[in-house]
C-alpha cells in the first residue's frame, strides 16, 4: 500500500513514531493541507500539556568569542569582522538580577566556547547568581566542554544545558564543521548532559547548506529517540562573512511543518519560536506558536552588545527582542489568544 500524508500524520499522532522513511515521505509532500492537519494536532496537545502559555526564557548572549571555526555562523573564529566581545563576571550577574526583577525564573546564559571563562569562573558566576535568586534556574549553552566540567557546573547549580545537535547525519555534520569537530563528541556530550541529570536541549537546521529530506527526516527521527527536555529549531540564516554567504536560506514554510512534527513526536517538550523564525518573517515567531511552539527567549544582554552576536545576517536585537519590551511581546501573544508566564515551567521545562 502507497504513502499518504494523512494516514501518517495520524499514526503519528497516536503513536508519536514514524520510520524514517515515512518522516522522509512528510516532508517531501508538504503542502498547504498537511501543514494545516499537522499544525491542528500539534495544538491539540500544546494544549492538552501547557493550554495557552508561552513559556519566557531571559537570554544573555555573554560573550561572542568561539574557538570553533562552523562555516555556517558568524562568529565564527576567522571572522575578522566581527566585534568581539565578552561581558564580565558583574555584567552577566547584573543582566540576571535585571531579569530577575522583571519577572524571569530562567536565565540562559549563552555563548560560544569562549575557553577564557575557565570552569572556576563559569562556577562563579552560576553560584552568584543561584545565591541571590534561590528559585532562579539557570541555563547554559556554552557549547561542547568535558564531561567534568558539566559536572561541576551541575554541582555549582545550573540545572538545564542547551546544546543543539545541529544535524543528525555524520555526513552532513562534516560539510558544516571544521575536521576539527566531530559528530560523534557532540552527541557523546549530549549523552554526558543527559547522564549527569541535567535538562537537556537539543536542536538543528532546517535546509541548511547540503540537508537533504532524508538528513531531515533523521533529525525528526533523533527527537523522537533522544526525547529532548527543549528542541530548538530554526531556518538555516546566511551571514556575508562566511563560507556559506551566498547559499539559500531555509524557508519558514518547512522549519513550521518540523515544528508542528516534533510537537506530535514528543507532546511535552518544550518547544521555542526562534529569533530566526522572527527575523525570516515579521510575524514569525508567532506561526510558530500557532504551529506548536511554546517558547520564546528575550534579550537581557546589554543594548550596546545585541548587535554583535550577529550568527547570521539580519538579527533581531532591538524592539520586542529586548527583554525591557516584554510588554510588546505580550501584546504580540495575546493577539493570537496566548498568555506569557515568566515563571520556570513545570519538571519538562527549559
Amino acid at each position: 500500500m502507497g504513502l499518504d500524508a494523512k494516514t501518517l500524520l495520524n499514526k503519528l499522532k497516536k503513536e508519536h513514531s514514524l520510520t524514517l522513511d515515512e518522516y522522509r515521505y512528510l516532508l517531501e509532500h508538504r503542502d498547504c493541507e498537511s501543514m494545516e492537519i499537522a499544525a491542528g494536532y500539534a495544538k491539540e496537545f500544546q494544549n492538552q500539556y501547557y493550554g495557552n502559555q508561552v513559556y519566557i526564557r531571559g537570554l544573555v548572549e555573554f560573550t561572542n568569542f568561539c574557538r570553533n571555526n562552523c562555516l555556517y555562523c558568524g562568529i565564527r573564529r576567522d571572522n575578522q569582522n566581527c566585534q568581539r566581545y565578552r561581558l564580565n563576571k558583574q555584567e552577566i550577574v547584573d543582566c540576571a538580577n535585571e531579569g530577575y526583577d522583571m519577572g524571569f525564573r530562567t536565565i540562559v546564559l549563552q555563548g560560544g566556547e569562549d575557553f577564557a571563562y575557565s570552569d572556576d569562573d563559569i562556577c562563579d558566576i552560576i553560584r552568584s547568581i543561584r545565591s541571590a535568586h534561590e528559585d532562579l534556574v539557570v541555563t547554559l549553552s556554552i557549547g561542547e566542554r568535558s564531561r567534568e566540567s558539566y559536572r561541576r557546573y551541575y554541582d555549582a547549580g545550573a540545572r538545564r544545558y542547551l546544546l543543539r545537535h545541529e544535524t543528525a547525519s555524520p555526513e552532513l555534520y562534516a560539510k558544516l564543521h571544521p575536521a576539527e569537530l566531530s559528530w560523534e563528541h557532540r552527541m557523546n556530550c549530549l549523552k554526558d548532559l543527559k547522564e549527569i541529570g541535567y535538562q537537556v536541549g537539543a536542536g538543528f537546521m532546517v535546509e541548511s547548506p547540503g540537508q537533504t529530506m532524508r538528513d531531515l527526516a533523521m533529525d525528526l527521527k533523533f527527537v523522537e529517540e533522544f526525547k529532548p527536555d527543549m528542541c530548538g529549531i530554526g531556518p538555516f540564516i546566511t551571514h556575508q562573512d562566511t563560507p556559506f554567504a551566498n547559499e539559500p536560506s531555509g524557508t519558514l514554510e518547512t522549519t513550521l511543518f518540523c515544528l508542528s512534527l516534533i510537537r506530535m513526536i514528543y507532546p511535552m517538550v518544550l518547544l521555542p519560536a526562534t529569533t530566526a523564525l522572527g527575523t525570516i518573517h515579521p510575524r514569525g515567531r508567532e506561526m510558530g506558536i500557532m504551529a506548536g511552539a511554546n517558547v520564546v527567549m528575550p534579550n537581557l544582554s546589554p543594548a550596546s552588545v545585541r548587535k554583535k552576536y550577529a550568527l547570521y545576517d539580519n538579527k533581531i536585537c532591538t524592539g520586542e527582542e529586548a527583554a525591557e519590551c516584554l510588554e510588546c511581546l505580550k501584546r504580540r501573544m495575546e493577539s493570537i489568544r496566548y498568555q506569557i508566564v515568566t515563571d520556570p515551567g513545570n519538571r519538562a521545562g527549559l
